[in-house]
């Protein structure tokens, strides 16, 4: 909100203008005044909410000027309706409310009481129940009301200052008066908030938590008095609650629910804002996707901060410290989110990792999911890391840090190893030829003898451990019935690390369809692949190809394919295999000839022997002429 904009309304002679001109010049103006004054801006300072720049508009109530009062009413986006006696207070209800609302305005008004010291001392807790409160019930719009007088300047500054507060700080997207509860969409932002203020998740602030939660919200410490204050308040609202433990979800939202009540939901405010929610209590767009650009040929991984927050993630929930996030286990985890992401739910989470013999999902299988996540979809990653809480070691670092981008890995066929620790294998081949046994038994999953073809693309993600004891993610992709279209797609294949050709060492024409496949795309060659024979625990039989798989392979100068079977301990040295050859593609790349021999040393040599030749025949020749 760059500015507030007041448009100061009420009968003539509530005092309008002069409260204008007592806040301007700090002083009661003794001397005659106009009847209108004109616009004021009072630019940002230390004292205005959110350091916002304020226009003071004032109007006459003259019927000739009606059309100059409805033009600025309009504009403006907070009304100060002014009243000083008895028949003006009527007037409120009679006239100025209706009045509102006939032009169609949805902007909160501040009711003032002004010209208090003509009225005497007075009891001002009597006059906002017996003149205040009934002409708010009535009316909604009504933000909040205040006693002034402009001749003893009292009140003035807080008069514009509740004016302003009413659009910085809005008592309405919190707190229905009609029911006396804080509206469904600012508890569910505070339940988020304590949530993750809660970091053992015991269910209570304790002590440390609520200085913590203090100084994050308020930029400063709070006193063991402020403490007991909050802990006494609670314990008089709801006598049948304890504190010892601290303070439990529902005392935080009572807690919350008596500041609203009491005209202190700029309170609330500065507790949602500090946790990057927008004035519709939706979290900030630029918290949940902060700019991250992923260069061509690159990717996304996690870095080390981003493990560390994901493995005491999982420590923290896993409560009954069985290895594993049961349902009950998750559902807690995820509460301060929309959900699961998308993507888990439409690849049947938790079966695309690791999971223990219950079924539930492991610390190994965890991060291994958020690996490739971050991989394939990175903005995911960063809008779940915002939802749960991730705070960088520097504060003012984004979530970003927990992410880093790998080196750009154009050039496969370059001879070493690519900067990545994750790595996408599409599997291929035909239908039956063991693809999805394959996927199940890197996720240590037993054999099942039943065929499931697969319809939609499949994924499967665990580490693998490389030569030297280096740690990689990979992923395993089959692409069931859209394997054609994901294999014309150009930037699929640019994502993937590494091609496995599979096929069914028992089935004659299982082969031929890899073959074709690489007759139809021929864009396959600039993929490192490597080709498998799956099912190698049955009888093998001469494929139906113009080309047995050995020569085949021995044409391209490519290794001969690896015989496997799901049901041999020897399967696990395949995914190492993969994991290698996505790592290092330089090694598995079809070759069309044999490569020229190196004679770079024979040149050397020659040239060496020529140069000597020379100085011999040189030296000679002085000598012969010398004699």
């Amino acid at each position: 909100m760059a500015t507030v904009r007041i448009c100061v309304c009420g009968d003539e002679g509530t005092g309008k203008s002069s409260l204008i001109a007592s806040l301007v010049k700090d002083v009661f103006v003794t001397n005659k005044i106009q009847s209108v004054l004109p616009q004021i801006t009072i630019p940002p300072s230390i004292g205005t909410p959110e350091n916002v720049t304020t226009t003071i508009v004032d109007t006459s109530a003259r019927p000739q000027d009606r059309t100059t009062l409805r033009k600025e009413i309009r504009k403006s986006n907070v009304i100060l309706l002014v009243y000083s006696d008895h028949y003006s207070y009527e007037r409120v209800a009679l006239f100025w409310m209706p009045y509102f609302r006939s032009l169609g305005v949805n902007v909160p008004v501040v009711l003032c009481a002004n010209k208090s010291d003509l009225t005497g001392e007075g009891n001002t807790a009597q006059v906002v129940e017996e003149e205040m409160l009934p002409v708010m019930a009535e009316f909604r719009e009504i933000d909040s009301c205040i006693r002034s007088s402009a001749r003893e300047h009292r009140n003035v500054n807080e008069v514009f200052f509740l004016c302003q507060k009413a659009i910085t700080h809005p008592i309405a997207p919190l707190y229905d008066h009609k029911e006396g509860n804080l509206k469904p969409a600012c508890v569910d932002a505070l339940k988020r908030i304590f949530y993750l203020c809660d970091k053992d998740q015991d269910g209570f602030l304790n002590d440390q938590e609520m200085h913590d939660f203090q100084a994050k919200s308020f930029d400063k410490p709070l006193s063991r008095e402020d403490l007991e204050n909050i802990k006494s308040t609670i314990s008089k609202a709801f006598p049948e609650s304890s504190t010892d433990m601290g303070l439990d979800l529902q005392a935080f939202i009572q807690l919350n629910k008596i500041y609203a009540e009491k005209g202190r939901h700029e309170t609330i405010w500065i507790i949602l804002r500090k946790h990057h929610y927008t004035d519709s209590l939706s979290l900030e767009d630029s918290f949940l996707h902060p700019k991250l650009e992923v260069p061509e040929y690159a990717s996304a991984e996690l870095s080390p901060a981003g493990y560390r927050f994901f493995v005491d993630l999982f420590l923290l929930f896993d409560k009954d410290n069985d290895g594993g996030l049961n349902d009950q286990e998750l559902a807690a985890l995820f509460a301060p989110t929309p959900g699961l992401p998308p993507s888990w739910t439409e690849t049947g989470f938790p079966s695309s990792t690791v999971r223990n013999e219950a079924g539930h999902i492991t610390l190994q299988g965890w991060l291994a999911q958020w690996s490739m996540t971050t991989f394939l979809e990175p903005k995911t990653t960063l809008e779940y890391l915002a939802y749960l809480g991730f705070e960088a070691s520097n504060a003012r670092d984004p979530t970003t840090s927990a992410l880093k981008i790998t080196k750009p890995r154009k050039r496969r066929r370059r001879p070493g190893r690519i900067e990545r620790n994750v790595v996408l294998c599409y599997i291929l081949g035909a239908s039956g030829a063991g693809k999805s046994s394959l996927l199940d038994c890197f996720l240590n999953r037993p054999f099942e003898s039943l065929y499931h073809p697969t319809i939609k693309p499949r994924r499967a993600v665990n580490s693998v451990e490389l030569q030297g004891g280096k740690q990689c993610y990979l992923i395993l992709e089959e692409l069931g019935e859209l394997e054609p279209a994901i294999l014309e797609n150009q930037a699929k294949l640019d994502a993937c690390d590494l091609i496995c050709y599979a096929y069914d060492s028992s089935d004659p024409d299982s082969f031929s369809h890899i073959v074709d496949l690489r007759q139809r795309f021929p864009q396959l060659d600039e993929l490192p692949a490597i080709y498998t024979a799956l099912k190698a625990d049955k009888d093998k039989t001469t494929q139906r190809s113009e080309l047995q798989p050995d020569a085949y392979t021995a044409s391209l100068n490519m290794s001969a394919p690896l015989h496997v079977s799901v049901t041999w301990n020897s399967i696990s040295e395949l995914f190492v295999a993969l994991a290698e050859a996505a790592t290092n593609p330089s090694t598995a790349f079809p070759k069309s000839e044999e490569e020229p021999p190196d004679r770079t040393s024979l040149y050397v040599a020659l040239g060496a022997v020529a140069c000597a030749g020379l100085a011999a025949f040189m030296i000679w020749r002085r000598s012969t002429n010398s004699a």
